[in-house]
C-alpha cells in the first residue's frame, strides 16, 4: 500500500519545471520536495506528496479531511500497536 501525505507549500524555487521544488509544511515539519508533477502549484497550495515528489494539487477542504482521518488512525492505535494488514 501506498501513502501519499497532505502538505502546504510554502515556497517555490526553480525556472525549470523538471526541476522546480517547494518548501512543504507538513503539519510542523517542512521538507524539500520536488514540484515537477505539479509545475502549477505554488505557495498556499495544498499538494499530496509521495516519496518526495508532490503528485496533485488539492483543496484545503479535502487536506483537511485526509488530516482528519490520518489524525483518527494515529489515535486508534495503541502505542507501539503496528497497523493491521489489509484482509
Amino acid at each position: 500500500m501506498c501513502l501519499a501525505v497532505p502538505g502546504l507549500v510554502l515556497s517555490k524555487s526553480g525556472d525549470d519545471p523538471l526541476t522546480q521544488t517547494g518548501r512543504v509544511d507538513f503539519g510542523g515539519v517542512v521538507k524539500e520536495i520536488s514540484l515537477a508533477y505539479v509545475p502549477e502549484a505554488g505557495p498556499g497550495d495544498y499538494v499530496l506528496v509521495h516519496v518526495g515528489f508532490a503528485i496533485t494539487v488539492i483543496d484545503e477542504a479535502e487536506a483537511r479531511r485526509i488530516f482528519t482521518h490520518l489524525r483518527e488512525i494515529g489515535e486508534a492505535m495503541e502505542p507501539g500497536q503496528a497497523a493491521a494488514a489489509p484482509a
